[in-house]
């Protein structure tokens, strides 16, 4: 009798009289990005076998609840991402467990609701949060729903520039850097008018950071062609900046390409560059420099004589950070068009501090954006975005500055893309007393799209890349065009164009990566 008392409870309880609900909850690995009015936290979706039953309350646990400033459940027919037309529920209290109560009538099938959440200004960037469905309260009974990604945790970020920001339609194509005084430096392009590539009416945007990119100073216009021979801005486009910092002296170069006319045209398509050097046949290669941590810049210097084979149909920066030998040396990534029209990438290079700079042949053919490190041996590898169906990344190596390169045992199987900038970078740090380095790899992980925003890492030097090691960012769908610097000696920053704001930056402890 005691053991059908029992039973008989189980079936009368008002779990059981759900059965005729399920829910399931899922998080996407994005970055809850302070200035975002909404940011999504979880997805809920519960699946009705009937119509006409009434949502009452969802309750939720919170971890990282000091980093919210506000949460808010939104409910969609459809599951088509975050909409927040139709708001669910009155936050009844702010603790650990949060309750939503209100009224809505579940169709039959599936419902989905989105809990939203914006990030406070001053939102700890190590920090993370996370959030879980601890109990739904229906006119049928009680439901606890199943947890379909309850590993995820989400880190906070800042979306350093959005849709429309200063009056700016898009911005894209940053390099990130840091100062020889620390100071964060983020350039980009700012493209007024609308998201196309050159030709068109964009400038060279500067954001500043003195305190590990916690918080960041006012948009800076550091380069802008104006109206050049008369020509109205949309045709006096500069693009795809490159920066790279002197440690010795703690001066700071930024590169661009500039096009004049040539309407309509892409410099990297047929007719939107020529052979030459001529201002308005063919693109420009365009030099500021700063002296001051980048506070204020030179006017453009324009360096397209000096630097491009006159052979060449284009010669550009690749827009990533150049690096800093161990003897000084300055070595800026580039690329470009041979006179065959072959893609390719190389090497700017200064031994004076960058009074005088020479040109490498090309590492060589069917790539573009690159990005190059300093291995221990000294040789140099240059990981460059690879313009064919290859879909992996080209890796060249140069013992001698750029005059002879090999191709790396990596190189195009290695390494993944869809197509697309990447970022490559040495993190030195200490551990238990003793220094150590890694190579650092961030691009869109994966052959299809420019999904799955990913940091790597490589304890020997590029050879290998352990899948426990990498940290997936954002699964989302953004633009990709990563750039890696370092904060501090526990921390490196990127910058990349992510699925929630056009630019996006994080700071990510050093231990998150080696430590997996």
């Amino acid at each position: 009798m005691k053991h059908l008392l029992i039973f008989t409870l189980v079936l009368l309880s008002p779990l059981a009289r759900c059965a005729e609900l399920g829910a399931v909850t899922r998080q996407m690995v994005r970055p809850v990005l302070i200035r975002n009015e909404h940011n999504s936290l979880l997805q809920l979706t519960i699946n009705a076998k009937r119509p006409f039953v009434q949502l009452h309350a969802i309750t939720v646990e919170l971890e990282g609840a000091m980093e919210l400033e506000s949460l808010q459940f939104y409910f969609t027919a459809v599951d088509d991402g975050l909409s927040t037309q139709k708001p669910f529920g009155e936050r009844l209290r702010s603790d650990k467990s949060v309750v939503f109560k209100g009224h809505a009538r579940l169709r039959a099938g599936p419902n989905h609701f989105w809990l939203s959440c914006r990030a406070k200004a001053a939102a700890n960037l190590s920090g993370k949060t996370d959030a879980r469905v601890l109990s739904i309260e229906t006119s049928t009974g009680r439901l606890v729903p199943r947890d379909e990604t309850p590993n995820v945790r989400k880190r906070i970020g800042i979306a350093l520039r959005r849709h429309w920001d200063d009056g700016v339609h898009t911005y894209r194509i940053p390099a990130l850097a840091t100062s020889a005084r620390g100071t964060l430096l983020a350039v980009y392009d700012m493209r007024r008018r609308r998201s196309k590539d050159l030709q068109e009416d964009i400038d060279i945007g500067l954001l500043r950071s003195t305190d590990g990119g916690q918080t960041w100073g006012a948009q800076q216009v550091i380069m802008d062609m104006g109206t050049f021979r008369g020509m109205p801005q949309e045709v006096n486009g500069c693009s795809d900046p490159g920066i790279i910092v002197d440690p010795e002296t703690g001066e700071i170069f930024v590169f661009a390409v500039w096009m004049n006319g040539r309407a309509g045209t892409h410099q990297w398509n047929s007719g939107g560059s020529e052979p030459g050097h001529e201002i308005g046949r063919s693109a420009q290669f365009v030099m500021i420099r700063s002296l001051d941590d980048g506070r204020t810049w030179s006017k453009p210097e324009n360096m397209t004589r000096e630097w491009k084979d006159p052979r060449w149909i284009l010669y550009a920066p690749s827009p990533q950070q150049g690096i800093a030998l161990r003897d000084g040396t300055l070595v800026m990534p580039t690329q470009g068009r041979d006179e065959a029209d072959r893609h390719f990438s190389n090497l700017l290079i200064s031994q004076d501090h960058g009074k005088s700079w020479t040109v490498s042949p090309a590492a060589s053919f069917g790539n573009t954006e690159c990005q190059a490190v300093q291995l221990a041996d000294d040789s140099l590898i240059l990981n460059c975005r690879t313009e064919s169906p290859t879909k992996f990344r080209t890796i060249a190596v140069t013992r001698d500055l750029g005059r002879t390169w090999t191709p790396h045992a990596t190189n195009r199987m290695g390494i993944i893309e869809p197509n697309c900038n990447g970022s490559l970078y040495r993190f030195d740090y200490r551990e238990g007393g003793k220094s150590k380095s890694v190579l650092l790899f961030a691009n869109p992980h994966s052959q299809k799209s420019r999904t799955n925003q990913s940091i790597q890492v490589s304890f020997d030097e590029g050879k290998t890349w352990p899948a426990k090691h990498r940290l997936l960012l954002d699964e989302g769908r953004g633009k990709g065009y990563p750039s890696l610097s370092r904060v501090d000696d526990r921390h490196v920053g990127i910058v990349y164009e992510g699925s929630g704001a056009h630019l996006v930056f994080e700071r990510i402890p050093i231990e998150d990566l080696v430590k997996r």
